[in-house]
């Protein structure tokens, strides 16, 4: 899969699910309302889609949500995406909030996922319930260990907030140092209503980068995971900080990515509204030929770049769904 401006399109993020089991204040609204059952493809139809693409040259998947642990039998797919890993798939993956590693941490490593992203914006346990509405940390720290006794490599998700935990990252840093986990910090993006002023969210990760270096010693490296991340060795910890910048430095030039949710809507890019219904096509009876074709359309109309920009006057997201429900 080749788009307009010749990258090579390897890399599928899936949701599974619009729903979560915490409420975090940059990403839904508290009284969120989740779609209707009979508008989610089941995990059958998932796995069908994921072979499509499989087929027609990705080689990296990332299962998201919403909260993709919290989908009944979700682990079924797991297990049917990793039998494919060797034969066209390399590698599969998954990015959680962590409330339900303790439970599924295992089955994901004999699944064949060996690395997994964990959202984490704050060590601070009553920092943690503020920023997730109602959520306790102490399940999610169950989880991250129980994800490194069973061998999975973790990266530290952290989204910087102006105001709310940009006095924390020193602290971040030093704890992944000390666990072995890396860090990866990402600016708040403009999507979806949340009921908060992103306007005061903001904070740039120019700024955050310039601070970190004041105790910490960041060399600039060419690690990469397939992701957007720019990546920084820390010399005091032997790990590795990562930035994702989409307000301050879009990453659009190397963009390998496209987005499929649970609804079977294709999005081309993260910060565009562009789209196709592959759900209507499956749920059509098309033949993998036509699953195929629908999905190399689809490619042709991936745009250049998204145009994420904070607006001061009016407050208003950049795109009007969630991330919960394109995928995180």
């Amino acid at each position: 899969m080749i788009d307009p401006f010749g990258r090579s399109i390897t890399y599928l993020r899936v949701s599974v699910t619009d729903r979560c089991d915490l409420r975090c204040v940059y990403c839904m609204a508290e009284d969120m309302h989740f779609l209707p059952k009979a508008q989610v493809l089941t995990l059958e139809e998932l796995e069908r889609l994921c072979a499509a693409f499989i087929r027609l040259g990705t080689t990296k998947i990332r299962i998201t949500g919403g909260e993709p642990l919290v989908r009944r039998g979700v682990m079924s797919l797991f297990q049917g995406l990793g039998s494919r890993l060797g034969d066209g798939l390399k590698e599969l993956t998954v990015t959680t909030n962590g409330t339900q590693l303790a439970k599924y941490a295992t089955q994901l490593v004999d699944a064949g996922v060996r690395r997994i992203n964990v959202s984490l914006d704050t060590l601070d346990p009553a920092g943690f319930t503020v920023m997730t509405r109602w959520g306790r940390i102490e399940p999610v720290l169950e989880g991250i260990f129980a994800a490194k006794a069973a061998g999975l490599a973790i990266k530290i998700n952290t989204v910087a907030m102006q105001g709310v935990n940009e006095a924390e990252f020193d602290r971040l840093l030093a704890w992944c140092g000390e666990h072995g986990f890396d860090l990866c910090l990402i600016e708040t993006m403009p999507m979806g209503e949340i009921s908060e002023d992103r306007t005061d969210q903001y904070l740039p990760l120019s700024l955050v980068r310039a601070r970190l270096r004041r105790r910490w010693t960041l060399t600039e490296t060419d690690y990469h995971t397939g992701g957007p991340a720019r990546y920084f060795d820390v010399a005091e910890t032997g790990r590795r900080v990562g930035f994702i910048t989409p307000m301050t430095h879009n990453f659009c030039e190397s963009c390998n990515r496209v987005r499929l949710t649970c609804t079977g809507t294709l999005y081309m890019c993260l910060g565009q509204n562009d789209d196709a219904d592959l759900r209507a096509v499956l749920r059509a009876g098309a033949s993998d030929a036509a699953l195929d074709a629908a999905i190399l359309e689809a490619i042709t109309r991936k745009p250049k770049g998204h145009d994420f920009v904070i607006d001061r006057r009016n407050d208003r997201p950049a795109v009007a769904r969630h991330m919960s429900v394109t995928g995180g």
